[in-house]
């Protein structure tokens, strides 16, 4: 039986994982993680990779160790240069922050609790926990952390789904079998925040004078995606003392900075755009068609648009993840939610004895950071300081 299983394996997963592992409250041998990838943070690193991000929106110390320090440790003892790091925050390059995860996974032996496979069923057994996997594994643990991610509810407007469906050319930037190498310019982008930002600078360079980027609402520019007080007492004080789940909802909704991007993808935006490599419309399409010549009319307020691909950074849809077997679990263990569906758990992060939440899970409790790795982090420390 093992002591722990976290099912995904995403930032949240793997930040629970090793702080589990380096504050030696479990063995590797003991520890079980749950995900359908072959290796730990596959859909991090083929996203990010993909989009062209340079530097993560966060600051050097959010990382998934349990040192603060311990990404600069790490730098510093590679000898690394100074531009591994951006501006006043020191937000850290993808690159030494992947290395880094790397060098933590290697240390902790991380991998060897790795357990590829999808979760379709979980039951209460007596003092512990039996997950069954697709493939017809069961899996036996004290206690279960749910570190589920967003990222397979992929957002697509209503006025693309009949093209999103048989073209392709029209994919979410997300989507599993996406290849912006294929696409075929005009290109639109659709999506006004910091994953679009990415992707028009990174398309530019592939396609100049090629690239449309197409939004809803000026450019929404903020250091980070939520107030810095957020990650601590200064906000969430006052945020706990609410007792009203909707109203915490409104809060949350309220905090997040949706939709934008940092001053330095803002600045490199508006350069492209000076220099005619990019095209920057702020509309809102209406509808959108096939033309004769295979091209994608598209139908905006005030304009019409003319391209051959679309590629949606469109973001993820709001509901709760975990799909029909996290509904069965809620119903059979009457899993207390708020009206939104999200859960209602203790401040130790527990929806019932033994049974975590982090990451959006946790977003009633841990508030507007609960998805980022600042709040994987506090998920982390909740969770193993009241074991």
């Amino acid at each position: 039986m093992y002591e722990w299983i976290v099912i995904g394996g995403g930032i949240q997963g793997c930040t629970v994982a090793t702080f589990l592992l380096k504050n030696k409250k479990v063995l590797p041998g003991n520890l079980c993680i749950i995900d359908p990838h072959e290796k730990p943070l596959s859909n991090w690193t083929r996203n990010t990779g993909l989009i062209g991000m340079k530097f993560l929106r966060s600051p050097f110390v959010h990382h998934l160790d349990a040192d603060p320090f311990s990404l600069i440790s790490f730098t510093k003892k590679k000898n690394l240069k100074d531009n591994e790091f951006y501006g006043q925050y020191k937000r850290p390059s993808l690159k030494i922050f992947n290395e880094h995860n790397q060098h933590l996974f290697q240390e902790t032996a991380l991998e060897q609790s790795w357990q590829q496979g999808y979760v379709n069923d979980i039951e209460k057994v007596k003092d512990h926990w039996r997950v069954h996997t697709l493939d017809g594994k069961s899996l036996v643990g004290r206690n279960i952390v749910l570190a589920l991610s967003v990222n397979d509810q992929l957002h697509i407007p209503k006025w693309a789904d009949a093209l999103y469906e048989e073209s392709n050319q029209v994919f979410h930037v997300f989507d599993k079998t996406a290849s912006i190498q294929e696409l075929k310019p005009p290109i639109a982008v659709v999506g006004g925040g910091i994953t679009s930002a990415h992707l028009v600078i990174k398309l530019a360079a592939m396609y100049p004078g090629g690239v449309t980027l197409i939004k809803r609402h000026p450019f929404r520019v903020f250091d980070f995606d939520s107030d810095p007080g957020w990650l601590g007492p200064k906000k969430q004080t006052a945020y706990r003392q609410i007792s009203d789940y909707e109203k915490r909802r409104d809060v949350i909704i309220g905090a997040r900075n949706r939709g934008s991007l940092t001053t330095e993808l803002f600045q490199k935006l508006k350069k492209l755009e000076n220099e005619q490599k990019i095209k920057v419309v702020d509309d809102e399409v209406k509808s959108a068609s096939k033309g004769d010549r295979k091209e994608i009319n598209l139908i905006l307020e005030q304009q019409e648009v003319s391209v051959k691909s679309i590629v949606f950074a469109t973001g993820f849809k709001p509901g709760r993840p975990g799909g029909g077997w996290l509904d069965k679990a809620i119903e059979k263990f009457d899993l207390p939610c708020a009206r939104c569906g999200y859960p209602i758990v203790s401040p130790k992060l527990e929806w019932c004895p033994h049974l975590y939440v982090m990451g959006a899970l946790a977003e009633l409790e841990i508030g507007p950071i609960a998805r980022n790795i600042s709040g994987a982090r506090q998920a982390a420390e909740r969770i193993l300081h009241n074991r």
